[in-house]
């Protein structure tokens, strides 16, 4: 392989790595695994022959795909138990200008938002990436096929029992990132200066605060529900905050958030998911394992 050719076999697959990366992680939740998966799918790449590969983004997507749904294979394999509630490792989104269409950039933060995330770890390998592949990627039903070697017919039957699964389970919110960050700054505001009357004023009544710790750090080990019990567990946890916390906006997983930081580390990743101008839901992800990858962000 001459290094003109290296050079377009490595700009051919880096133009479709942020496709790859999105399918891989919707698929796993976790962003070292759809890295590694994405890693792997560019070794088949980098030694495919070139005369059998006519469309080379359809050929990475199915190559990602298949290695993505053998990973989520060993995964539940394996019987993972995890200290309490799970939720996604965030994933910092950043559609740019490579995604002018408002419609379809709703529907790529749609797919990647931690609630949904959540939903899908109920549903099998196949119909994940049946789901995926068709609500957040829009492949025809015949490619999917041909992708995962299924038929037609059973792809459609996938992707039906996949849909019904998700739209009965999934929670209630708006996407909208103007309302969803003017909420999210006022939240930090009310919680960090301890205005227990300014907070429960955001908080829904029925809101839901799910805590990822894994273990390893200080957070619920069960998910707390109404706005007196989240509103005083919030305040509760800001007094006893370290002193050294600063604070930085993000955009992960579709949405604002907020970044915590201790000692200029990250610490804890705060979202909320927001219906008629409340918060219904706060996710709080403090798992150290799962802010790896925005320690130099």
């Amino acid at each position: 392989m001459t290094a003109d050719t290296v050079t377009d076999v490595t700009d051919d697959f880096e133009t479709h790595r942020p496709v790859l990366l999105g399918v891989a992680y919707r698929m796993l939740g976790r962003v070292a695994d759809a890295e590694d998966v994405v890693q792997e799918a560019w070794l088949r790449w980098s030694a495919a022959d070139r005369g059998e590969v006519r469309q080379p983004r359809a050929y990475l997507v199915r190559v990602t795909t298949r290695l993505a749904i053998d990973r989520l294979r060993q995964v539940k394999a394996r019987g993972e138990t995890y200290v309490g509630p799970w939720l996604p490792e965030p994933y910092v989104t950043d559609f740019g200008d490579t995604v002018p269409d408002t419609e379809e950039r709703a529907v790529l933060a749609d797919t990647v938002s931690l609630a949904v995330l959540v939903v899908l770890e109920s549903l099998s390998p196949l119909e994940r990436a049946v789901f995926v592949l068709r609500e957040a990627f829009g492949y025809p039903y015949a490619e999917i096929a041909a992708m995962l070697d299924r038929g037609e017919p059973a792809v459609r039957r996938l992707a039906g029992r996949a849909r019904r699964h998700v739209e009965e389970r999934r929670p209630r919110y708006q996407v909208d990132p103007v309302q969803r960050r003017d909420l999210t700054e006022r939240f930090l505001a009310a919680a960090g200066g301890g205005d227990l009357e300014g907070l429960m004023s955001l908080l829904a009544p029925d809101v839901r605060l799910v805590g990822d710790s894994g273990g390893k750090s200080k957070a619920p080990l069960r998910v707390l529900e109404t706005a007196d019990n989240v509103g005083r567990f919030l305040l509760g946890a800001a007094r006893k905050s370290a002193p050294d916390l600063s604070f930085r906006f993000l955009e992960v997983n579709g949405g604002p958030a907020i970044l915590v930081l201790s000692g200029g580390k990250p610490d804890a990743v705060f979202q909320l998911d927001v219906l008629d101008g409340r918060i219904q839901a706060v996710y709080i992800i403090r798992n150290p394992d799962k802010l790896l990858s925005l320690a130099s962000g």
